[in-house]
């Protein structure tokens, strides 16, 4: 039966949950190079032609593994918006240096993995315009009264900036961090002066 699709299961299988955690642990461990389907079917415990039923190509695994990553990172991103203090709590999120391995591993796998940039790329615009919708309802007018200030570029400084300083942090590199954080709170300071 030529031209038809091949059947992929169930995306609540606990089979499949079981290969996108053995996938992650290996990223984690060993880097994203190291994933294929056997090393993550003996990571798994299981027969390699379990993972290809559930994931046709290591692409498709890849892909599923970055958009559950991005569903934590936007889970803890709304969070931080729906905060007391967004524009802070957001940067928080940005410069925690908890996720450092497995974004470098992202950012590495984006680059060699055409599928896995495409869905961090339209990821990342979504994310972007979300933030910036938010930005402009908390602050109103006050982004635009500051000169050269506007939603969409403040969404990216504070995500440039934070993404510099975890990859940095990655490398051992720490120069110039803390005064590009203290630079960044200046900013939020006169956008949203801080609540005592």
């Amino acid at each position: 039966m030529a031209g038809a699709a091949r059947r992929v299961g169930a995306e609540t299988s606990a089979t499949r949950a079981l290969i996108v955690e053995a996938t992650n642990q290996l990223i984690r461990d060993e880097g994203y190079a190291s994933v294929s389907t056997r090393r993550v079917a003996a990571h798994a415990g299981l027969k390699p032609s379990l993972v290809h039923y559930y994931f046709p190509t290591t692409d498709d695994l890849l892909v599923e593994v970055s958009r559950l990553g991005a569903a934590q990172s936007d889970r803890m991103i709304e969070e931080a918006l729906a905060s007391d203090d967004p524009l802070r709590s957001l940067w928080k999120f940005f410069v925690d240096t908890s996720r450092t391995a497995m974004a470098l591993e992202f950012m590495a796998m984006a680059n060699h993995r055409p599928a896995v940039r495409d869905y961090m790329a339209q990821h990342s615009e979504e994310m972007r315009a979300r933030q910036v919708e938010i930005f402009k309802r908390i602050l109103g007018d006050r982004i635009d009264r500051l000169e050269g200030f506007d939603a969409a570029g403040l969404s990216l400084i504070l995500a440039g900036i934070g993404r510099a300083i975890v990859m940095e942090e990655g490398l051992g590199v720490r120069t110039g961090h803390e005064e590009a954080m203290r630079i960044v709170e200046m900013w939020l300071e006169k956008l949203a002066p801080a609540k005592d």
